[in-house]
């Protein structure tokens, strides 16, 4: 009982940074992240008039490649702990397709079996309860629905980067194969693709019920 303090304290730092980070965010991304955002989305293969939650959405970097891929009949869910970022994403103005939602990953105002895909760009380690968080996204994907899991460097790069920023993030890692794999399968999600490279970290998988 004593830890939940310290997690919900741990929740609202994460608030708090991303709340500050949000007005330089965007000027941090390079034309070679935007470039592997570009790749990761089209190995996804989205399906025009997808439904889609970009979960831990930031400023919306991925607006402009899902609202591509889905079309005019599809619909995107930004969703992020942070107003600032959301509030920065929704500044873009990427029509009426795309809906903006202040929510934690582990706790999600949303409907069961909604999504053809739920899409975890760059944000999963800063996921206070992993397992919750999982279990949460695969609740709102639809049978077969699948969530991608995915960075933007490997996932040793990821995680040294968040120990050398420390702080807050510091401890904002990326689980191991093996790890990753027990917690995917608790939340009742399998592996379809998996591929850790210095470009890119993906893995993608399907929700089995």
């Amino acid at each position: 009982m004593a830890a939940e303090p310290v997690s919900k304290l741990s929740i609202a730092q994460h608030k708090e940074l991303f709340d500050r980070l949000a007005p330089s965010w965007d000027g941090s991304l390079s034309q070679e992240t935007l470039s592997r955002v570009r790749h990761i989305v089209a190995e996804l293969d989205i399906k025009p008039a997808s439904e889609v939650l970009d979960a831990g959405s930031g400023t919306g970097i991925l607006l402009p490649f899902l609202t591509k891929a889905v079309g005019s009949d599809g619909r995107i869910i930004e969703m992020d702990i942070s107003a600032r970022m959301l509030a920065a994403a929704r500044s873009k103005g990427f029509g009426d397709v795309t809906h903006y939602i202040q929510a934690d990953i582990a706790c999600m105002p949303l409907m069961d079996k909604v999504f053809d895909l739920v899409i975890c760009l760059n944000a999963f380690p800063h996921c206070r309860h992993k397992l919750k968080a999982l279990i949460e996204m695969a609740r709102v994907l639809k049978k077969d629905g699948r969530l991608a899991i995915c960075h933007t460097m490997s996932r040793e790069a990821v995680n040294n980067l968040h120990h050398n920023i420390g702080g807050v993030m510091g401890n904002d890692l990326l689980p191991d194969n093996s790890e990753l794999s027990q917690l995917l399968t608790q939340a009742g999600l399998e592996i379809i693709r998996f591929e850790d490279k210095p470009e890119f970290y993906l893995v993608v998988t399907r929700r089995m019920s």
